[in-house]
């Protein structure tokens, strides 16, 4: 039989932002191969959702509420997660948020809310880094944007926290060289998820007429690359993979 190169088989996945779109498909994707998963997102009922359909599959779920610029939110949830499972494998920064504005309107407070994602992705890495540091190491993966690549307008708070989690991702990656932990980023594109399926007609033409698959992207396309570098990608750190259809620049 072939070795399945994307098994999880009792490996723990912590997954933030996991309870819709792209977290839900990784949450799904990880439990399919085996992993149980820990499901992170502000709104409870929402993971307990995603929860469920993990334990249809077969495998341990545990949903918590989790405020990802929290300085309190990350030490529950990492208290939580090693409270259950007794160890993490995998970490996924997958929680997001965003304001739109140009740079004379938005107000300071929604910057801060953009910008604190940056310190709660931080802090909750540090968390469970100290531990994989202590075991036999880990795989932490960032997923960031491809307008953290490009730009966009009336998005610079987001666009700024996205470019630096890239930055985390290369600088973390040569801080823990030698430690087994593998830290990597995956930059999607655009996806169609419940985010872009309220875009204008006119706004979403413009952004197909920059992808040179000429569509935008399926969440399992996504989670399939965020399942790679958690398992099989043995040799792969400190890299960004972009899954954005060919879109740069523009």
């Amino acid at each position: 039989m072939t070795e399945d190169l994307f098994d999880l088989t009792d490996k723990v996945c912590v997954v933030t932002g996991g309870s819709r779109g792209l977290g839900r498909e990784m949450v799904l994707a990880f439990a399919e191969r085996g992993a149980d998963v820990v499901i992170a997102s502000r709104k409870l009922e929402n993971c307990e959702a995603v929860a469920e359909e993990v334990r249809a599959l077969g495998r341990r779920a545990l949903p918590v509420a989790y405020h990802a610029a929290s300085w309190d939110g990350a030490d529950e949830l990492a208290a939580a997660a090693y409270a259950e499972f007794g160890r993490v494998d995998v970490l996924v920064n997958n929680a997001g948020y965003n304001r739109n504005a140009p740079i004379f309107t938005m107000k300071l407070e929604d910057y801060d809310a953009v910008a604190g994602l940056a310190r709660g992705t931080w802090y909750l890495t540090k968390l469970v880094l100290r531990r994989f540091m202590l075991r036999s190491g880990g795989r932490i993966v960032n997923v960031s944007s491809v307008v953290g690549h490009t730009g966009n307008a009336g998005q610079i708070p987001y666009t700024m926290a996205k470019a630096g989690l890239d930055a985390f991702t290369r600088s973390l990656a040569q801080e823990v060289q030698g430690r087994d932990v593998l830290v990597n980023s995956v930059a999607p594109g655009f996806i169609d998820t419940e985010m872009t399926g309220v875009l204008p007609d006119d706004v979403r033409a413009r952004i197909l007429e920059r992808i040179p698959l000429g569509r935008m992207g399926r969440p399992e396309e996504v989670a399939e690359v965020v399942t790679f570098l958690a398992t099989s990608a043995s040799y792969v750190t400190g890299s960004v993979i972009h899954v954005n259809g060919g879109m740069y620049g523009g």
